[in-house]
């Protein structure tokens, strides 16, 4: 199945299922990520309810410290 992440094409793994798995595979879980799917921001506790499908647009913005 391929999905959209941040403009490019994704090739998702057979694992990838939801948001959550997503930002597994990303190694993004557990940081501070906003997660727009399909051009609509989710909250947080939707990521694991949200089932990706092929064509699906998803945009994964972390926030990177330094100085």
């Amino acid at each position: 199945m391929t999905i959209q992440v941040n403009g490019d094409p994704l090739d998702c793994p057979e694992k990838v299922v939801t948001v959550t798995d997503l930002l597994d595979f990303y190694k993004l879980d557990g940081k501070m990520v906003i997660v727009e799917y399909n051009q609509t921001i989710i909250q947080r506790d939707q990521y694991s309810d949200i089932h990706l499908q092929k064509g699906d647009q998803i945009e994964l913005v972390h926030f990177v410290g330094g100085g």
